[in-house]
């Protein structure tokens, strides 16, 4: 970064910049396997209107601006690959309102979706999107995070109905409003989601609240087979039963739970369900999952029937990565994930295992099967190039499989850095039109270059 922009960010922000060698590692590395890519210098604005000012500058001196917020993305999204200013949203981690009526809340963009449900406790609302991570809410909308609860409360396309965002030339836009539908002109709300920080800086958002359910019943269930498990979830689906979450995990996965988290799990691919509503219609739809289990040889029916056994069960499947890491000391991970249509997730799982196994790697399978979508935690001795090659060769063949299935190559972590080369296969010239739509709003390319869109020639 030249010194002229240095001299205005530091006359704008202060204290608030830095750059320190300590606060730019912070912020240079990633929570799986990508080497470590810090910027220039950090930022952290406390307004819609700073950020526009740190834009008009970055834009003025071609200084690439990668936005941050929980450090939480898997695809190295907030690597600054080209250096520059990284814009930490930290601050901006405010609830601005709340509607009850209308079931919706405004909030900044470094607030975390754990932060906006506790503030919400008192309402008897809630915002559903769980992807697991105490993630900031504006980086969950710029990846259009998804999670546990998405079979049926739906990711963050679903719940998200405006936004401000600021654009590379330090231009405020605002995009969708508060009302419940609307037919005027491009979904620019819609555009921006999952875009990555690519297109603009999101300030502010508009997001969907939803009743806390009045009976909530999880469960765990074990099978002999991944088969089982995994035509289980294909039965549940198709006959209609209203999960709130459905998630699978291998007994890889399980091995690595009882250890880290002192469960006593038998050592076989599990199903983990909970079910939201009404007390007789959770009894019911619990009755019916019930016996389709039962129809596929399922057992160690374990029901968790207090809130602590519930909170207890999901945390634990939320720390299942660090809970995969922890059961081979000293690795690092390569995490993918791949969706396909439910009806061939069986075929996508079973044969994934089968080129792990075929590759000698150690890679636990888990996933929100719901709704077609597993992950693979592929675990790497640190510094064997051997073992990320192969990892990578099986990355590469689930993003191939995942396509000649009729699905996508990520189904929630985003593009990122690792995903970009599977961009052309799945898109063709929609790709293209990707590019262009990125050269029309960021002609300079300043906003998190080097990912998600098609290299172009400097302006």
């Amino acid at each position: 970064m030249n010194t002229d922009a240095l001299s205005a960010l530091t006359e704008l922000l202060g204290a608030r910049l830095s750059t320190k060698r300590a606060d730019r590692d912070q912020h240079g590395h990633s929570e799986t396997w990508y080497a470590p890519s810090p910027p220039d210098a950090v930022a952290w604005p406390e307004s819609t209107e700073e950020v526009s000012q740190i834009l008009k500058i970055c834009s003025a001196h071609r200084v690439p601006v990668v936005a941050y917020g929980a450090g939480s993305s898997l695809e190295g999204h907030t690597l600054a690959t080209e250096g520059g200013l990284c814009l930490d949203m930290a601050r901006m981690n405010r609830l601005l309102a709340v509607h009850e009526g209308d079931m919706q809340a405004i909030v900044q963009p470094g607030l975390t979706r754990e932060e906006l449900n506790t503030e919400l406790r008192a309402t008897g609302l809630f915002f559903p999107v769980d992807p697991g991570a105490n993630a900031s809410l504006g980086g969950m909308a710029a990846t259009r995070a998804s999670g546990t609860t998405t079979v049926r409360y739906g990711s963050m396309r679903a719940n998200v109905l405006a936004l401000e965002v600021v654009l590379a030339d330090g231009r405020i836009v605002r995009t969708g409003s508060r009302a419940a539908k609307s037919s005027a002109g491009y979904d620019l709300t819609a555009l921006m989601l999952g875009s990555e920080g690519t297109l603009g800086i999101i300030t502010e958002l508009t997001l969907r609240l939803h009743g806390q359910p009045e009976a909530v019943s999880a469960a765990v269930c074990a099978f002999d087979s991944l088969h089982a498990a995994v035509e289980t979830v294909m039965a549940t689906i198709q006959l209609g039963i209203g999960m709130a979450r459905i998630e699978f995990v291998d007994e890889g996965v399980v091995e690595a739970f009882n250890s880290y988290a002192g469960s006593d799990m038998p050592l076989k691919p599990h199903l983990l369900v909970e079910f939201n509503g009404s007390p007789n219609a959770v009894a019911e739809e619990a009755r019916r999952f019930g016996e389709v289990v039962a129809d596929m040889g399922g057992a160690d029916f374990d029901w968790a029937t207090t809130d602590e056994a519930r909170r207890k069960l999901w945390k634990m499947r939320h720390a299942a990565y660090h809970a995969c890491l922890a059961s081979r000391p000293g690795s690092i991970g390569l995490v993918t994930d791949i969706c396909v249509p439910i009806s061939r997730l069986s075929q996508a799982v079973e044969e994934t295992r089968a080129d792990i196994a075929a590759e000698g790697l150690v890679g636990p399978i888990l996933g929100h099967v719901g709704d077609g979508n597993f992950h693979a935690i592929l675990l790497l001795k640190q510094d064997d190039a051997d073992e990320l090659a192969r990892a990578r060769r099986v990355a590469g063949r689930m993003a191939k499989r995942a396509l000649a299935l009729g699905g996508t190559v990520t189904g929630e972590h985003g593009i990122g850095i690792g995903k970009r080369a599977y961009m052309q296969a799945e898109h063709g010239e929609g790709w293209q039109v990707m590019g262009a739509i990125k050269a029309a709003l960021d002609p300079l390319g300043i906003l998190n270059p080097g990912k998600l869109v098609p290299e172009r020639a400097a302006p």
